[in-house]
């Protein structure tokens, strides 16, 4: 492979939880842990700093519960603790591909990870290590969506990469509408007006009010989120303008 030149130093990656789904879309699935810590190997080999916020959909959804009478801070609980499960996965997975890798999570769970201390986390990265920031923000009512945006902010990051199973943002469902138009520019007011389903209203307006650029791209088209760091326009790109 020819010599890397990262466009970015540090990213912050966040991952849907169903990028970690087994074959039948739940669980946490074998050459599905393989495949996403591959990516990330990739990323980190070329020289960039990564932390990644993953989210639990492959476990668990609030949302479910919520609709079954579940109380809702209960629910988004349960979803904090899979985000957990899921980052011990991805961990154990890069480890074994000799990609040094930390957790921290926001709920306190010594016995497994590291509390989540923002500096910590900084320093980390600036030894070249992975750091998995589980548990969302630690608090009810907010999603992964937003947690990867704070923790962007917080790390300072210079982007926040959207990793989904579409090669971009459209002006509405490509799979149902054969003439859905592509978007490879958004501003953060043209995201939260159109509703495009980038990210939820309070991650965009959180990256809005401090100016962190999102790229929503495809992870599973090969070399994707490497070419991103290198500075390749590619998927969707939200920011000022």
């Amino acid at each position: 492979m020819s010599e890397c030149k990262p466009k970015y130093k540090r990213i912050l990656l966040k991952l849907g939880g169903e990028s970690l789904a087994g074959p039948d879309g739940y669980g946490i699935g074998a050459q599905s842990l393989r495949d996403v810590a591959s990516v990330i190997q990739a990323v980190r080999d070329c020289g960039v700093q990564m932390a990644v916020v993953i989210g639990a959909g492959n476990i668990w959804r609030g949302k479910n519960g919520i609709a079954e009478g579940m109380d809702r801070s209960t629910a988004d609980h349960m979803g904090m603790l899979a985000t957990v499960m899921n980052s011990l996965a991805l961990h154990d997975a890069l480890e074994n591909m000799g990609v040094t890798t930390r957790v921290q999570t926001a709920i306190e769970m010594r016995a497994v990870a590291e509390p989540y201390i923002r500096l910590r986390a900084i320093r980390h990265l600036e030894k070249g290590r992975v750091v998995i920031m589980g548990a969302g923000t630690g608090n009810p009512y907010f999603t992964t969506d937003t947690a990867a945006a704070l923790r962007a902010m917080e790390v300072d990051a210079e982007v926040l990469i959207k990793a989904t199973k579409v090669d971009a943002v459209y002006d509405v469902d490509p799979q149902v509408h054969v003439d859905a138009r592509k978007l490879e520019r958004l501003t953060y007011l043209e995201a939260l007006e159109l509703r495009v389903g980038v990210m939820d209203a309070t991650a965009i307006s959180l990256c809005m009010d401090n100016n962190m650029p999102i790229i929503v791209i495809n992870l599973w088209v090969p070399d994707t989120l490497l070419r991103v760091v290198r500075g390749e326009s590619l998927g969707t790109l939200v920011s000022a303008g």
